[in-house]
């Protein structure tokens, strides 16, 4: 299959040269990448490179896979301080990305070879790493196996399957079968993706579940806040919801539910953590408005309210810790959404709306574990908050499962590191 690949591949690019001619020059992101990625210039980079020192190749493809690996950065520079660290990502937006994180450990960046076989033998020969690491996807044929004939230590990492990509796959299992075959090791995010390499014929042994390394960057410290119920007014044995990081548009809705909701469970209190604490006032101006007692958090004496407005920094982690039930906000409205794991480290049972796109992963993982609550709409909402009110079973054992979740996720990293150290010895 790879002689099949590289004899169509020059064909390819004769019949697609004007088309390709005119995309580099018309675009300054293909213009001003294509001659690093033919290789020009690479002589006087790999120069940068300190001699006698081992050398981890670190690829991402994009943006999303670059911000996953960035604390699989400092952990290597952490464990393996006299190691040269070279970063490369496919897109112009991973590599910006890395680029611009202040403080990240990378020795040296270069551009992703394209996968034309010369240029991909000329870049390994000349960078000499001893193990390349790969985050999530990017397989290239001619690359992975000048990598393995060259005997250098490969490994994937944080890899997942889409059925999307595993129906491609299966496909064309001839194609991608001897690629994944070229890793030492598959580490893998799921066991679904487990499954899925073991059906497109991966031996069992190279694949190794490990988790998400997005976890370690979103996961909260979860030691117990010094804080109280007692330091926010807050009675021991009183019903509360936080709504966390919302946004105009949630608080209407929030209060229609609210509304609903006292007429059956009348000591209920809530609190809106805005995502923009400067509206304190304008959210207190919509619950008044509808005759609910409320007040800000920094405002004292406070009236015995039914809603309570966070307007401080750094205390919603701590009053996810506090609740019986959370509302996670830009999830109702189109603002991409907001951390779920948050209020599932506390052990609090999360709920939030359709726009989730930022935590995407995340919300798929805690939906199939049983963890949270997704809803479409605010009425569902109301319907759900009313369900599990009326049930403290469901809520304990829902926000058991969901901290369950966050302890099994959390050290991603380490194990990483430690399957690194594994095959590199």
């Amino acid at each position: 299959m790879l002689v099949v690949y590289n004899i169509f591949q020059p064909a390819a690019l004769v019949l697609l040269f004007p088309l390709l001619l005119l995309v580099v020059l018309w675009k300054a992101k293909y213009r001003l990448r294509i001659p690093a990625r033919l290789g020009f210039g690479l002589a006087e980079l790999v120069k940068k490179i300190p001699p006698g020192k081992n050398r981890i190749w670190i690829h991402a493809l994009s943006l999303g896979e670059a911000a996953s690996s960035v604390s699989l950065i400092h952990a290597l520079h952490r464990e393996f301080p006299d190691t040269v660290l070279i970063f490369s990502s496919t897109t112009l937006s991973g590599e910006k990305f890395i680029r611009n994180l202040p403080g990240l450990p990378v020795d040296l960046f270069l551009r992703f070879p394209l996968d034309i076989a010369p240029v991909v033998n000329r870049f390994i020969k000349m960078v000499r790493p001893d193990l390349f690491v790969l985050v999530e996807t990017d397989f290239w044929p001619n690359f992975l196996h000048g990598l393995k004939k060259n005997e250098v230590g490969t490994l994937l990492i944080n890899g997942r399957i889409s059925q999307k990509s595993y129906t491609r796959y299966a496909r064309f299992q001839p194609f991608f079968l001897p690629m994944f075959n070229s890793f030492s090791v598959l580490a893998v995010q799921r066991r679904q993706d487990v499954e899925k390499m073991m059906r497109l014929g991966v031996a069992e042994e190279k694949i190794q579940l490990i988790g998400n390394l997005k976890y370690d960057a979103l996961l909260p410290d979860i030691r117990q806040s010094s804080l109280g119920r007692r330091d926010f007014g807050i009675d021991e044995d009183r019903f509360v919801l936080v709504a966390g990081s919302t946004h105009p548009g949630e608080e209407e809705m929030l209060c229609g539910v609210f509304a609903e909701l006292v007429k059956e469970f009348a000591g209920l209190l809530l609190v809106i953590a805005p995502r923009n604490i400067g509206r304190g006032p304008q959210i207190l101006d919509i619950f008044t408005k509808k005759g609910f007692r409320s007040s800000c958090r920094t405002v004292k004496p406070r009236v015995a309210e039914q809603i309570l407005v966070l307007d401080t920094h750094g205390e919603l982690a701590g009053l996810y810790g506090l609740a019986d039930l959370a509302f996670v906000g830009g999830s109702l409205v189109d603002k991409r959404g907001h951390n779920p794991l948050e209020p599932a480290a506390a052990g609090t049972p999360v709920f939030f709306g359709p726009y989730m796109d930022d935590f995407a992963d995340e919300v798929e993982d805690l939906l199939a574990e049983k963890c949270a609550v997704q809803v479409r709409a605010a009425d569902d909402l109301l319907g759900q908050l009313r369900f599990y009110l009326l049930n403290k079973e469901a809520i304990r054992e829902m926000g058991q499962s969901a901290q369950d979740f966050v302890m099994q996720r959390r050290g991603v990293t380490k194990r990483y590191i430690d399957l690194i150290r594994q095959v590199m010895s």
